[in-house]
C-alpha cells in the first residue's frame, strides 16, 4: 500500500475513533434536524420500514434454495461446468497496461526494433569463480541439449563470480511452452550454484508462492472470523453460516469474472481484449476485499438480530426485526460502494477493471440475494 496509503489509513482511523464520536455527542438529538425523512408522513415511513421485514417469509424453505440457486447461476461460467467457478480460473501474467502492450509487441518480435532476437530470454545465472570456466562451459553444453530453445548464448561473465547464460525463444515469454522449458532447464544437473530467471521463471515462482501460502492465509481468515463471530453471538452455528454465505458470494463473483474476462464476454462493452485468464494475484486481492465487506454486512445484521433476541423476541420476529433495522443501511452502503468501486470498470488497465467489477459484483450479490433471501431464510430455519 505504501507509506502514503498507510498514513491516510491511520488518519482515517484516528478521525473515526476520536473526532466522529465527539461530533455526534455535541450534535445530540439535533443530528436528524435536516433529515428529509422528517418531511414524510409517519405512515409512509412505517411502510418503508416494513418492506424489509416482509423479506422474512413465513415459508423460508422456499427462499433458501431459490437464493442459493440464483447466486450459483449468476456465477456459473457456462452450461455444463461445475458450480465452483474458482476451479476454472486460469492464472496469467499481467500484460494489459498500455505500456505493457508495447513491450508485448516487442517480445513477439518486431523486425524493425528487434532484428536479431526476441527480448525476455530465459536466464541461467551461475555463481562460480573465473577458475571454474570449464565447468560453466560444460553446463552450457548440457543446456544446449535441452529441447525447446532456438539459441543458447555462450557464458558471459558479469563479475568475478557470476556468469549468465541465456536461452532465447521467439514466443510469448510466459506461454505454457516457455514454462515447460524453464522446468526442464531447472532440472539440468549441475554441481554449480545455478539460478534460473526470466519472466516465465518469475511467473512459475509467483504461482508456487501463492499456492504454498494460500492455505495458511485462508486458515487465518476463517479461524479469526469464526472466533470473533462466536464471541459476539455465543453461537457455533452462526459463524459457520456466515462463512458459508461468504463463500457463496465469492463463488458467484469469481464466476462472473470467469464469464466476462476469462471467457471473453462483454469485450466490446467494457473495452478490453480477453487474454484467456485472470492475473494471478487478482483472485487473492478480490477475495480479501469482498470477504471483509461481506463479513461486515453480516455483522450488522447479526448484531441487530441478537439484540432483539436478547430483548425477548421470538426467533422469527427477531430475524424480521434485524432485517428491518439494517435493510436500508446495508442497501445504501452497498449501492454507494458499488458506484464508487464500479467506476474502476472504465479503466484502461485490465487489472483495475477486473478488481472494480469483481468487487462491485460481490457486494451487490451479498447485499441483495444473500442478505435479502438466504440469510433471513436460514436464520428462520435454524431457529434456536
Amino acid at each position: 500500500m505504501g507509506i502514503g496509503g498507510t498514513i491516510c489509513a491511520l488518519v482515517a482511523a484516528t478521525v473515526a475513533l476520536t473526532v466522529l464520536p465527539a461530533v455526534l455527542v455535541v450534535l445530540g438529538p439535533r443530528i436528524n434536524s435536516l433529515a428529509p425523512r422528517r418531511l414524510a408522513p409517519r405512515g409512509a415511513r412505517d411502510s418503508a420500514a416494513g418492506a424489509d421485514r416482509r423479506l422474512v417469509s413465513p415459508r423460508p424453505w422456499r427462499h433458501a434454495p431459490a437464493g442459493g440457486g440464483g447466486a450459483r447461476q449468476r456465477g456459473r461460467p457456462d452450461r455444463g461446468r461445475a458450480p465452483v467457478p474458482a476451479r476454472h480460473v486460469r492464472p496469467r501474467r499481467l500484460q494489459d497496461a498500455p505500456g505493457r502492450r508495447g513491450v508485448a509487441r516487442g517480445e513477439r518480435g518486431d523486425p524493425a526494433r528487434l532484428p536479431q532476437r526476441p527480448v525476455q530470454p530465459i536466464q541461467a545465472v551461475v555463481r562460480a569463480p573465473r577458475s571454474a570456466q570449464t565447468s560453466v562451459l560444460r553446463y552450457r553444453d548440457r543446456l544446449a541439449r535441452v529441447q525447446g530453445a532456438t539459441v543458447v548464448t555462450p557464458p558471459r561473465q558479469l563479475d568475478r563470480s557470476t556468469w549468465e547464460i541465456e536461452r532465447l525463444r521467439p514466443r510469448r515469454p510466459v506461454s505454457g511452452a516457455n514454462q515447460d522449458l524453464v522446468r526442464r532447464v531447472r532440472a539440468v544437473p549441475s554441481n554449480l550454484d545455478v539460478h534460473v530467471g526470466g519472466r516465465a521463471a518469475g511467473f512459475i515462482d509467483q504461482q508456487a508462492t501463492l499456492t504454498s501460502h494460500l492455505p495458511a492465509a485462508l486458515a487465518l481468515i476463517v479461524v479469526t472470523t469464526f472466533v470473533v463471530l462466536f464471541l459476539m453471538t455465543g453461537s457455533v452455528i452462526l459463524p459457520i453460516k456466515a462463512l458459508l454465505m461468504n463463500v457463496l458470494t465469492l463463488s458467484a463473483a469469481f464466476g462472473g469474472l470467469v464469464l466476462v474476462f476469462q471467457d471473453g464476454r462483454l469485450e466490446g462493452l467494457l473495452d478490453f481484449k480477453s487474454a484467456g485468464g485472470l492475473e494471478a494475484t487478482q483472485p487473492v486481492l478480490l477475495f480479501a476485499i469482498a470477504f471483509g465487506l461481506a463479513t461486515d454486512y453480516g455483522v450488522f445484521l447479526l448484531s441487530r438480530i441478537k439484540e432483539a433476541r436478547d430483548a425477548g423476541m421470538e426467533n422469527r420476529e427477531a430475524v424480521a426485526f434485524g432485517v428491518e433495522r439494517t435493510g436500508r443501511i446495508v442497501t445504501a452502503a452497498a449501492l454507494l460502494f458499488c458506484v464508487a468501486i464500479g467506476a474502476f470498470a472504465t479503466s484502461g488497465v485490465e487489472f483495475v477493471k477486473v478488481l472494480g467489477l469483481g468487487t462491485a459484483a460481490a457486494v451487490a450479490l451479498d447485499a441483495t440475494i444473500v442478505r435479502a433471501l438466504l440469510v433471513p431464510a436460514l436464520m428462520a430455519l435454524l431457529g434456536r
